[in-house]
């Protein structure tokens, strides 16, 4: 095992899911492995977002409102 990889467990049954999907992708990912760290890779970037603020999101009504598409 590479020195910059950690061993994780998961189920056998999520395991065997992930698996099913990545001899799905044609080839886009290579192992369960790689699936698994892009997923994560992912769901971090989601969570390093940041929402708007408040009145960010006033002004984004604001102006739905004047387009006609929110009352």
């Amino acid at each position: 095992m590479p020195e910059d990889k950690v061993p994780v467990y998961i189920s056998k049954k999520i395991y065997e899911e992930v698996k099913k999907r990545v001899d799905e992708s044609e080839g886009e990912f290579k192992s369960v492995e790689e699936f698994v760290e892009y997923v994560l890779i992912e769901l971090l970037k989601e969570e390093e977002e940041t929402p708007y603020t408040s009145d960010e999101e006033e002004e984004i009504k604001r102006r739905l409102r004047a387009l006609g598409y929110i009352g």
